[in-house]
């Protein structure tokens, strides 16, 4: 049965549908960027700041936005490694340092 311009008579119920909400998306910036410069850090690992900003950016990341929670988490673990690396190399060379200075001194002496 038609009715004309699409209405029902008169006391018939009418079915409403509801439009859609749509989600804001929660910003995920800082967590980006904290698991872009861990990433970046891995392939261009000669400077320290890249790794120390990304570990900064990651921390606060995860305090100011929880749904980029596991890139913060990603980036802060990817600078943290790049950070503990660069302190390895400085303990290395710091240690051969030291070990070459002491065989050099000793050698000098005989």
């Amino acid at each position: 049965m038609s009715y004309p311009n699409d209405q029902a008579p008169q006391g018939y119920p009418v079915a409403y549908v509801q439009a859609p909400v749509y989600i804001q998306a929660q910003p995920k910036g800082l967590s980006v960027a904290s698991m872009v410069l861990g990433l970046v850090s891995i392939f261009f690992g000669w400077t320290f700041l890249v790794p120390l900003l990304g570990l900064i950016l990651g921390i606060v990341g995860i305090k100011k936005e929880p749904a980029g929670k596991g890139m913060a988490v990603t980036g802060i673990i990817l600078n943290g490694l790049m950070i503990a690396g660069w302190l390895l190399l400085i303990v290395f060379l710091f240690t051969v340092g030291i070990w070459g200075a002491a065989a050099s001194v000793n050698s000098g002496n005989a």
